[in-house]
């Protein structure tokens, strides 16, 4: 039997290879054009395509460009725009920045969160001393936004060295006097570019830093962190980098190996901080950027129960694989904060659309970010309430209820 199957595989390739040489008129050729033969596992040549198994072959017109390749999707399917949350949210990653700076920018926020149905915004500027002062003096004196926003403490990690800590813990109990409600969002230079006083990098997991989470636990307060960007950014920028436009577009946003800490290296001090202080509460920014990768993002909220995580500026993945989405959401109801980060008021009914929908095959609100599309992960009710507000208003007890 193996021996016939052997000869009727052989017939069947003799026969496809004589449909190919009387299509062409000669072997390694289509239509008059070359096709150049790869072996399996092996990529086609630059600008060639694979037309059949094994057989590439190029284009017979100028092939466009990455930014001017823009197709009109025929797809025909319901579609439902949400302007609106379905539920009442806490954008627990805002940034308003000068809007809080005036009666005037906070009347202009307060009309833009209206129309989106975001009740209360957590502004993450990393505010401390002064700033953080006019910023609260400025929300507690608007009859219209005094309950609609607040404020979350930034820490100087500038110079850790002896005495440092016992400065920073001082004035993070005055910034929370003052009115603020947490810690963040410490940035991402914190632990990429940021040095001790000695001149060496400060890693995430220094236990010069130890006091401060240890006061965090003891007042009870947040800490909002950001670590890290997407992984591809620590990676050569080639075609095989799906985040090579955006890169090619801000080159600033790459991290070389020779000048900046590697990814997983920068996880791995981030997961030894989250361990370390098993009291304190952290909510790890944009989904610790391993939206990505579920599985691992499942595995550490299940390991160290004092994390949270938030959405922020990472739809694009959410979106792209909506089964796996909504599973990891129900799963982890309870863990999950809404955040939308840069202040775009256009941009948050993406948010609801893929939250509340179950939309398929819609475009991501920047083309740089994603080249793919978009679909609801149809969220229930009792879980879209927790992501949009009730998390936030379980973990961060300044804020109004």
């Amino acid at each position: 039997m193996r021996g016939a199957s052997v000869v009727v595989a052989v017939s069947i390739l003799a026969i496809l290879s004589g449909a190919a040489h009387s299509q062409t008129g000669r072997p390694g050729a289509r239509g008059g054009r070359p096709v150049r033969a790869i072996q399996p596992g092996e990529s086609c040549p630059d600008g060639t395509t694979e037309i059949r198994p094994r057989s590439c072959m190029a284009p017979d017109l100028p092939a466009p460009s990455i930014v001017d390749y823009r197709p009109r999707s025929t797809l025909v399917t319901p579609a439902h725009v949400v302007r609106r949350a379905k539920f009442p949210a806490v954008d627990f990653h805002g940034h308003p920045e000068a809007l809080l700076e005036s009666s005037e920018g906070l009347a202009t926020l307060g009309a833009a969160l209206d129309s989106l149905n975001v009740r209360l915004m957590v502004a993450a500027d990393n505010l401390s001393g002064d700033r953080l002062q006019r910023a609260v003096a400025a929300i507690r004196a608007s009859p219209r936004m005094k309950d609609r926003v607040r404020v979350l403490a930034g820490i100087d990690f500038r110079n850790v060295g002896p005495g440092w800590a016992e400065r920073a813990v001082a004035q993070l109990q005055a910034d929370l006097a003052a009115g603020a409600v947490g810690v963040g969002e410490i940035s991402k230079s914190f632990g990429l570019t940021i040095k001790k006083a000695d001149g060496s990098r400060l890693k995430l997991d220094d236990p010069d830093l130890d006091p401060v989470w240890d006061a965090c636990a003891r007042l009870g307060i947040p800490v909002f962190i950001h670590t890290a960007d997407p992984e591809q950014f620590f990676e050569p920028i080639d075609y095989a980098n799906e985040r090579w436009l955006e890169l090619a577009l801000f080159p600033g946003r790459r991290y070389p190996p020779d000048r900046f800490p590697r990814f997983e290296e920068l996880m791995t001090e981030r997961d030894n901080l989250f361990r370390k202080h098993p009291k304190t509460i952290f909510v790890a920014a944009h989904m610790g950027w391993q939206a990505n990768d579920l599985g691992r993002l499942g595995k550490m909220l299940t390991d160290m129960p004092n994390v949270y995580t938030e959405v922020g500026a990472v739809l694009y993945d959410i979106g792209r694989q909506p089964r796996a989405a909504h599973d990891f959401f129900v799963k982890f109801q309870d863990r999950i904060l809404f955040g939308k980060d840069s202040f775009q008021p256009e941009e948050y009914p993406y948010y609801w659309r893929v939250f509340e929908t179950r939309d398929e095959y819609f475009d991501y609100y920047r083309g740089y970010h994603a080249f793919w599309k978009l679909y609801g992960i149809d969220l229930p009710d009792s879980v879209l309430k927790k992501v949009y507000s009730e998390n936030a208003l379980k973990i961060a007890r300044g804020l109004p209820r």
